[in-house]
């Protein structure tokens, strides 16, 4: 995902689906992102990163097991106050979604891959 428009991804996954809170792209060490107007993140930008930084790790681990049972293509965790969603891009870029408890995630997931494999060479 080189010489993207990261605020227009952002942008874009905002605007596909009302309960997604936050939206971030993570790319050679720096992170574009956008948190829907109105509310306030759970966490700082220093803790967003840390936490980005542990799940380019977590990613590199699953393409471990890739040649058994495929490609990871997202993970989804779901903790006490939202949903978490971490999508591949590029070599070792990602994109992180938080959404509400009450998102259909399956269905936003969905609309994100496509806006991901839009920008995708």
């Amino acid at each position: 995902m080189i010489n993207l428009e990261y605020e227009k991804i952002c942008d874009e996954i905002l605007e596909c689906d009302k309960k997604i809170r936050y939206v971030g792209v993570y790319d050679y060490g720096e992170l574009y992102d956008k948190m829907r107007s109105g509310l306030k993140s759970y966490l700082s930008r220093e803790e967003t990163e840390l936490s980005l930084s542990h799940a380019v790790y977590r990613w590199s681990t699953r393409k471990k097991t890739s040649e058994k049972i495929g490609k990871p293509i997202f993970a989804l965790a779901k903790y006490e106050k939202i949903y978490r969603i971490t999508i591949p891009v590029g070599g070792a870029g990602l994109v992180l979604i938080s959404t509400e408890l009450d998102a259909d995630v399956n269905n936003i997931v969905e609309k994100i891959l496509k806006i991901k494999n839009k920008y995708c060479e």
